[in-house]
């Protein structure tokens, strides 16, 4: 029987673990998939058993079967996957669906992992196993470009299977929400679904409060339990008979496909299989919007009472929080920016990797204090998903409405051996997540996320796919490097041609020679040039130096009225008070 026809009219009951079980069986630490061609007879037998215990649907040992993971050449994991499709065809007999185990290739680019998606997909067709399934994977990165190629190729005739591993509050390892990742891959799998990651009772919590696709078939296959470590051995529970029962339940919320992964064995599947074999599938809920999430309204600085974007030139200016316990300067800053008509105080985020007082504090206590709108930086070095996502939900409880998606300055050198950077992901990773923020939690009243742009990005063509890649995240305003010359001036505009970006244009007046000096030589990304560094005089006054930045202030503003739509000044050492003479007609 087709699959689909199957899955139309019966939970098809799916194999357990395989590494785990495998680990168990034979006490050995070595990867189960070099088994495939050392050790042939002990697949065999792993799969003969589930087959034994009622598994109607297995998949071939080919998880970690790739380049990276096995450390192999080429040639060699297309042997290894070879020999896997083998011997499960050969456990699988003419009754038993066979799927090919494709598990997330990490440590390469998403196209070099897509290639070896391919690479093993091909192979497996190739044997005659047409079911591929994608397994634990925690983003869609890599997974749009392989399935699209795999289905030009054989076009229907293939079915394949998305899942995706997800903790008990349904995000996955890079901050990507369960139904977000299920409704990103339904429009390309033919099913998609949960593993690994949490247990069946947790399981069905994830999956029991998201609205699912109704076009594709749904597969959930949880762990037995959660891990422990004993004797440094991490081991799982067993309780066969409790995960079967979890699994009736689990069926309950409309899936087609159940299983199991981590820590589950034979007997679960039996237990599974005595207690669904034959069930049909439960009607499921229908969605609440076609891609299964709320839809947001707009808010933040950039948005007017109506909800529309302003039209006026809007004016950020950045509070860099201070170095100390001491925010007596800092608060004062901000009140006087308040009095000059900025629109938003925004706070970078420990900027070159020197500590600071946390942006997001700082903001909630500006916006407490001033009653003004409030954009901290928030940066991927020093956090990992988990934290991204407190912060912002700590932010949005805290009435912070905008924020400025960065993936932050590297750790100094001179610190790196007690401070580690995190960077999980990039600022385009980081505005995904707050974009499904908005979606899940946030939809009444959403953050507004900007990005960076920088113009003076050798390669600007490169900047303006990074520019798009950042809208389609979520960016709803970008940031500029500060602009110092007409050519900085020509290439902002470019990019605003090319991607219709919402822009503010970076404005920094340097205040002194050695200001200028410094700036030109130990900062990236700014271009000061040496006719703006004899602007400043060799040992002129605080009062001179000032005004040359009021006036190169003024002049880049002049470069850039005509097509920026707002600006953000960035004031060396928080010298506010210069502001009003900057916008002064």
């Amino acid at each position: 029987m087709d699959i689909r026809e199957h899955l139309k009219e019966r939970i098809l009951i799916a194999d357990g673990a395989f590494g785990t079980y495998y680990a168990e069986k034979f006490r050995t630490e070595e990867s189960p998939e070099l088994a495939n061609t050392l050790h042939p007879e002990r697949v065999r037998a792993v799969h003969g058993e589930y087959i034994a215990a009622g598994a109607e649907f297995i998949r071939t040992n080919t998880f970690a079967s790739n380049t990276m993971a096995l450390d192999m050449p080429r040639e060699r994991v297309l042997e290894n996957i070879s020999a896997a499709a083998d011997i499960a065809l050969e456990c699988a007999g003419d009754r038993i669906f066979v799927a090919g185990d494709i598990g997330e290739v990490r440590g390469v680019s998403a196209d070099a992992a897509a290639e070896e998606y391919v690479m093993a997909a091909d192979i497996f067709i190739k044997k005659g196993i047409y079911i591929i399934n994608f397994e634990s994977f925690s983003d869609t990165a890599s997974l749009p470009p392989a399935m699209e190629k795999i289905r030009s190729r054989y076009g229907s005739e293939v079915f394949i299977m998305a899942s995706f591993c997800v903790d008990r509050y349904g995000s996955s390892p890079s901050g990507r929400s369960a139904g977000r990742l299920m409704w990103e891959a339904a429009g390309l799998a033919d099913c998609v679904g949960l593993n690994c990651g949490v247990g069946p009772v947790h399981m069905r919590g994830v999956l029991k409060n998201l609205s699912l696709p109704e076009n594709v078939f749904i597969s959930a296959l949880p762990n037995s339990g959660y891990p422990v470590m004993s004797r440094n051995q991490i081991s799982f529970g067993n309780a066969a008979e409790y995960f079967g029962d979890k699994m009736g339940e689990l069926a309950e919320t409309g899936v087609n496909i159940v299983g199991g992964c981590c820590g589950t064995e034979p007997s679960y599947i039996g237990k599974t299989a005595e207690k669904l074999g034959g069930a049909r599938p439960a009607k499921r809920a229908a969605p609440l919007e076609k891609d299964g999430l709320k839809k947001a309204v707009h808010s933040g600085f950039i948005y007017g009472a109506d909800g529309n974007i302003r039209k006026d030139k809007l004016i950020a200016a950045e509070l860099v929080p201070p170095l100390d316990g001491d925010d007596e300067k800092f608060m004062e800053s901000a009140h006087f920016l308040k009095k000059a008509g900025a629109d938003v105080l925004t706070f970078p985020d420990s900027p070159s990797g020197r500590t600071r007082a946390d942006s997001v504090l700082m903001a909630a206590k500006v916006r407490r204090e001033t009653g003004m709108e409030v954009m901290p930086h928030i940066c991927c070095r020093d956090k990992n998903a988990l934290a991204i996502r407190s912060a912002l939900m700590g932010a949005h409880i805290n009435d912070i409405g905008n924020a400025l998606m960065i993936t932050g300055d590297p750790v100094p050198a001179s610190a790196r051996q007690s401070v580690k950077s995190v960077f999980n992901f990039d600022s385009v990773g980081l505005l995904k997540i707050a974009a499904e923020l908005n979606l899940e939690m946030f939809a009444d009243r959403p953050i507004c996320c900007g990005g960076a742009v920088n113009q003076n990005r050798r390669n600007i063509d490169n900047e303006i796919l990074r520019v798009k890649k950042k809208m389609a995240a979520g960016a709803e305003f970008f940031m500029s490097q500060p602009v110092f010359t007409s050519e900085d001036a020509e290439r902002l505009r470019h990019i605003k041609n090319e991607t219709g970006a919402f822009i503010l244009c970076g404005i920094m007046p340097l205040v002194s020679r050695r200001n200028a000096l410094f700036m030109k030589n130990e900062i990236s990304g700014v271009n000061v040039t040496d006719e703006i560094i004899s602007r400043y005089p060799e040992n002129g006054s605080k009062e001179e130096g000032e005004a040359a930045g009021i006036a190169l202030a003024k002049e880049v503003i002049r470069m850039v009225d005509d097509f920026v739509d707002g600006y953000y000044f960035a004031f060396p050492f928080n010298r506010v008070h210069m502001l009003p003479a900057i916008l002064e007609k």
